[in-house]
């Protein structure tokens, strides 16, 4: 048996309190006997929501020794709403207590530094792992094993239900709902994306024709009664000659079943178009027949460049589907996270969740959520047009270079050739006008708008229709002459900096294979690590990409980054495959990819540290 440090776990502290728990405050005293699974989150993040998926089949497993507690700990100012917190559980079917902390006070206790962090505390109250990042499962599939016989044969371990207490069900029409998509008679499609299915609305947005999808979250092809989804977004009308060929005339994309769905209007049957249901993970191929080709969380869907365009929002890259030979291939993005134009090869981009293509077809506008970004493709060149980067947002109309949003999810050309963004996290609908590179504001006072979409209206000629995802409905609104001014805002994320020396700093990522498995470099390498940072000042020396995870780097002094200096940005994957000489060994070994961004907030200080390291798994924490 592995030997772990026994550490005492620090207490469950927010201010805000718990969630679904029946209005019950809980204790580490309180679990005790139970293995606690720390699930630090905040619900901007896809590599979060990627995390709550992988630890279902986990919970049904081990619901009778395992506690789940989600901290959710914020990056937007938005997320540190409680009433955004509250929506959030219910939006995506969280199913244990979750610890609204929003000052991030048991985040710094538990010295995390990147979402997702998941931290175990065994029956007895120590926290003996730490894994930062997703595709740790099977890690902590045998690690829970492993935990279970040996406190239940020391006595320690209580077996019985858990502090979970469900929510009151809501009885509405939609809910959650993401995208919107008007066909030719007025009509509209909506991803109820809670509701896993897509609804076919009377032109007044309100009245239900009918659904297609039973309801049930899962991936089954068929007639809209028994075809099922999984928190479906993003939905694009075909051109009638694609669409007369394809023999379907919607593309839906289907996030948590990391699909890409073919919907029929003429018979109301779904097929899946691309991805095999699993999640892509670095390693896997990026191109080939379509549905031979993992996909992680697809958004957004577009028609550009003579084919789909998909924002796969899980691993911050644009994809091709080419609908006539049924092919999938990587169009733009590195998978770095970060605020990078240039080539479409070379670009970098985070968490793209909204695409629209402009009349002409010379531009695909996209919202970059994470880096609350207004970005563009346009003769095969990635520019932002409004946007700082991952730690910098707010809500500031004006110059291009000086506006701000707050993790905006959905875009579309208006009429004039300017720009709608759903500011989701602002409330608010913005306008960008190309031309003259100015920022204005359409409405305010919305529930995370998360869509945007023309539609014509008798007595205007055009009005916008905004999906208001959290209050579960459509919304019209006026367009762009009845656009308003306002009062700047500007934020940066409250997660504290680490105090950095400058010059010499030691990066290191620390990575302790599961028990069971080893590294396995036969076929090359097993790991791999990225360094940039924002300013790219910040680093004199050690950006770049290399094998080891060791990296020596140089800072800036202050005087060149500045005293607070920026954000050093580490991306990082390792490949774990089964030891077939281990004890008890699969009969089929597998290999398992780990893999992290980390975007660290870095201030210089004379006395700071020169050593900084970060956890990516660790199982004798």
């Amino acid at each position: 048996m592995t030997t772990r440090a026994r550490v005492r776990a620090p207490e469950l502290v927010g201010r805000q309190g718990w969630l679904n728990t029946g209005g019950r405050d809980l204790s580490l005293a309180d679990l005790r006997g139970k293995i606690v699974l720390l699930d630090f989150w905040t619900f901007c993040c896809v590599n979060c929501l990627h995390v709550l998926d992988e630890l279902r089949p986990l919970e049904e497993k081990y619901a009778d020794v395992l506690v789940t507690v989600g901290v959710h700990s914020p990056k937007f100012v938005h997320e540190a709403e409680h009433a955004a917190v509250v929506a959030a559980v219910e939006r995506y079917g969280v199913e244990h207590p979750v610890l609204d902390d929003p000052d991030l006070a048991t985040w710094k206790q538990y010295a995390v530094r990147a979402w997702p962090t998941l931290a175990v505390v065994d029956p007895e109250g120590y926290v003996v792992a730490q894994m930062s990042g997703e595709g740790h499962a099977h890690a902590l599939d045998a690690l829970l094993g492993e935990l279970v016989a040996e406190h239940a044969a020391k006595g320690t371990l209580h077996r019985g239900d858990g502090p979970y207490v469900p929510p009151a069900p809501r009885d509405e029409l939609l809910s959650f709902p993401g995208k919107a998509l008007v066909l030719d008679d007025g009509t509209v499609l909506v991803s109820d994306s809670a509701h896993h299915s897509i609804a076919h609305l009377e032109a007044d947005g309100a009245t239900l024709i009918r659904r297609i999808g039973d309801g049930i979250r899962g991936l089954a092809d068929g007639p809209a009664g028994s075809a099922r989804f999984s928190e479906p977004n993003g939905l694009l009308r075909l051109p009638p000659d694609a669409a007369a060929s394809a023999g379907y005339d919607v593309v839906i994309a289907d996030t948590v079943n990391h699909a890409l769905r073919g919907l029929d209007t003429s018979t109301w049957t779904v097929r899946t178009l691309a991805g095999t249901g699993a999640q892509w993970m670095q390693g896997d191929p990026t191109s080939g027949a379509a549905v031979d080709v993992a996909l992680s969380s697809p958004w957004d869907v577009a028609w550009f460049d003579g084919a789909v365009i998909v924002a796969m929002a899980g691993v911050h890259r644009i994809d091709r589907f080419d609908v006539g030979a049924g092919v999938i291939e990587a169009y733009a993005g590195t998978t770095n996270e970060g605020l990078v134009d240039g080539e479409l090869a070379s670009a970098w981009f985070a968490q793209t969740s909204g695409l629209a293509s402009s009349s002409d077809g010379t531009t695909l506008w996209l919202a970059d959520s994470e880096t609350s970004a207004l970005r563009r493709i346009r003769n095969g060149l990635v520019t932002t047009e409004v946007g700082a980067g991952l730690f910098d947002f707010g809500h500031r109309d004006g110059a291009a270079e000086q506006a701000l949003l707050q993790h905006p999810l959905g875009v579309c050309e208006l009429p004039d050739g300017s720009v709608a963004i759903a500011d989701t996290y602002n409330g608010a609908v913005r306008r960008f006008d190309p031309s003259s590179r100015e920022m204005s504001t359409l409405a305010t006072g919305l529930a995370e708008p998360s869509d945007v979409v023309v539609v014509s209206d008798e007595q205007r000629g055009h009005v916008l229709l905004v999906v208001e995802s959290a209050a579960h409905r459509l919304v019209r609104i006026p367009l762009p002459d009845e656009a308003l001014r306002v009062e700047g805002s500007a934020y940066r994320t409250q997660r504290p900096p680490t105090d950095v020396a400058p010059g010499p700093l030691e990066l290191e990522v620390l990575f302790t294979p599961p028990v069971g498995q080893k590294l396995d470099d036969r076929y090359g390498p097993s790991t791999y690590l990225v360094v940039s940072s924002s300013p790219p000042s910040l680093l004199a020396e050690g950006a770049g990409s290399g094998t080891d995870l060791v990296r020596p780097l140089v800072l800036a002094d202050a005087a060149t980054a500045g005293t607070d200096a920026g954000v050093l940005h580490v991306s990082v994957r390792a490949a774990s495959c089964d030891d077939p000489d281990a004890p008890g060994a699969a009969e089929f070994p597998a290999c398992h990819v780990h893999q992290q961004d980390w975007g660290v907030p870095v201030r210089l200080s004379a006395d700071g540290a020169t050593r900084l390291a970060l956890v990516l798994a660790g199982l004798d924490a």
